[in-house]
């Protein structure tokens, strides 16, 4: 299986074409400055993150709802090539030390599409119950809309 390949039973697939670079998709993913302003679909905030870009560092972040409530999550990146693809999870943290209840790994393609960037994300689970809870969760409402402020916070149009 290719590795960008989709298992419609056990994965979820978020595929569109932005009007921004790759290279500023590519940032907005890996510059924790930028992507504390995107990340957590409003009306909630990213309250913080942490990136050691490279195979086997981590990913954290702490999503702030509006009444103050945190839910955070730490990760281990598996693949990192620069500026085209990035592959986390949850199943591992920092230094690929296992993570008690894992859930899911996302796979970041970024590829140039005319002016803009074909964006896909591939979020792989174990088990059809775990794909579904992701879906029932709202894993395509809110990583559409997160991506719409990854889209507003380049073009400078994003919502105070």
């Amino acid at each position: 299986m290719k590795p960008d390949a989709v298992d419609p039973d056990l994965d979820l697939l978020l595929e569109r074409t932005v009007p921004v670079s790759p290279r500023a998709v590519w940032d907005a993913w890996t510059i924790p400055e930028q992507l504390v302003r995107w990340f957590a679909p409003r009306p909630w905030t990213t309250a913080a993150c942490d990136i050691d870009l490279r195979p086997g560092g981590g990913f954290g972040t702490v999503m702030r709802s509006p009444e103050g409530e945190e839910s955070g999550g730490v990760g281990c990146y598996l693949v990192v090539e620069d500026g085209r693809r990035l592959v986390f999870t949850d199943a591992l943290g920092p230094g690929y030390r296992p993570n008690p209840s894992p859930f899911f790994t996302a796979e970041i393609l970024i590829e140039p599409d005319g002016d803009g960037t074909r964006y896909r994300v591939i979020a792989r689970h174990a088990d059809r119950e775990a794909k579904k809870k992701h879906e029932e969760m709202g894993f395509h409402d809110g990583w559409n809309a997160a991506l719409d402020q990854l889209v507003e916070m380049v073009r400078g149009t994003a919502a105070s």
